[in-house]
């Protein structure tokens, strides 16, 4: 039988089902019962070799004499001799011995195996009370998808290994609860964008076709503005391209030695009114995406930066991290905010208007290039605004 109806029916040729299934529960069980066992029957052997061993067992001193005297003489013991009447009394206090033996093997074998008995049941009982809460945990569990991913386990009772493998359970269900609504909302900010540029280009294309004549001067205006709408996407695709790479993580053969100098002196090659002190910071990594994090946050700072401010970029050695050091002059920015500009397509409220070429990808690639290098990335405001941002790379 299919588990849903989107389901593929199982084939013929499918291998057998295994109806028989060693749970938890009956591992738990089966260990009590052979833990229990082996402890009793170590007690029986132990019981068992004490009494074998017991004084009655070892050469008892038996002393007889033949009745005579006063009390006369027992008929039919006056004509055994003395060491044949001790024999016969070792002979039936051993054999009564070797009987009590059989007897406490016996009972005790009978009693240890009705007790392994109890013991499996109560095993079983014990076992099924301890999974309880992990059956519960698991049936909650298969119960959460992407669509409820807000609900939780909530584990009650005491602060112990169950309650912390589900309050475990509960963070990680919150940290995939808030990456997939980031995730949510990157399709739709991405979406929003590329959107834009194609509807830009079909309303030019549109115009320029409900003319009845159009002349050249306004085909090459047409053709000039559909361009510059591509170009848009283009630069859109490339970021996005580059975000996912640097969220995707750094591959061991793609790092290779660099220096911050280097890569910082690249980024601002041609920019002018920046201020640069490149110190040598020699750093492993991929030169691509380091260079692409620099130019971001260059390209990032004279974008945001009015005219009369000041652009500084530094590099250097700080105790164990090679650093990049970039900072601007520009409106006041809240600290609060600045964790907002981090994340795809988040921008102040004003910037839309000011800088409409942006896209508010710069600053979520430079994070996430930051965390393919394992480099720690420290953003405060800026003593005359804007940011200043800090990128330490390990040695």
């Amino acid at each position: 039988m299919r588990a849903t109806a989107s389901d593929p029916a199982p084939s013929a040729a499918a291998a057998p089902r295994v109806w028989h299934r060693w749970s938890a529960r009956m591992r738990l069980t089966l260990l009590y019962g052979s833990l229990f066992l082996v402890s009793g029957m170590a007690l029986l052997g132990f019981t068992y070799f004490l009494v074998a061993r017991s004084p009655a067992n070892k050469a008892t001193k038996i002393s007889a004499r033949r009745p005579g005297g006063g009390g006369g003489e027992v008929p039919g013991l006056s004509d055994v001799p003395p060491d044949a009447f001790l024999g016969q009394i070792e002979h039936i206090a051993t054999e009564q011995h070797d009987a009590a033996l059989r007897s406490l093997l016996t009972q005790s074998g009978i009693a240890l195996a009705c007790m392994t008995a109890l013991s499996v049941a109560l095993g079983w009982l014990v076992a099924g009370r301890v999974l309880r809460p992990v059956r519960l945990m698991a049936d909650k569990a298969r119960s959460i998808s992407e669509r409820n991913l807000h609900e939780r386990l909530a584990v009650s009772g005491p602060a112990d290994e169950l309650k912390d493998l589900g309050d475990t359970f509960d963070g990680l269900l919150a940290r995939l609860d808030a990456a997939f609504e980031a995730q949510r909302r990157f399709v739709a900010n991405a979406s929003h964008e590329l959107r834009t540029p194609l509807t830009l280009q079909r309303a030019t294309i549109e115009v320029a076709l409900s003319e009845p004549d159009p002349g050249v001067r306004e085909l090459r205006d047409v053709c000039r503005r559909v361009l510059a709408a591509g170009e848009s996407q283009e630069r859109l695709i490339e970021a996005l391209l580059t975000l996912a790479s640097g969220e995707r993580g750094l591959d061991l053969d793609r790092r290779a030695p660099l220096d911050l100098a280097e890569v910082a002196g690249e980024a601002v090659r041609g920019e002018g009114g920046v201020g640069t002190g490149l110190a040598r910071a020699r750093t492993h990594g991929d030169a691509a995406l380091v260079g692409r994090l620099a130019a971001n946050l260059v390209e990032n700072a004279r974008r945001y930066t009015p005219p009369g401010g000041w652009i500084h970029v530094h590099t250097g050695t700080v105790g164990e991290r090679a650093v990049l050091h970039v900072a601007n002059s520009g409106p006041p920015i809240p600290a609060q905010r600045i964790p907002a500009l981090f994340q795809p397509f988040q921008r102040l409220d004003d910037a839309r208007e000011a800088v409409p070429e942006g896209h508010g990808l710069g600053l979520s690639i430079v994070a996430a290039i930051a965390r393919a290098h394992g480099a720690r990335l420290h953003v405060v405001p800026g003593p005359e605004g804007g940011l200043a941002v800090t990128v330490a790379f390990p040695r």
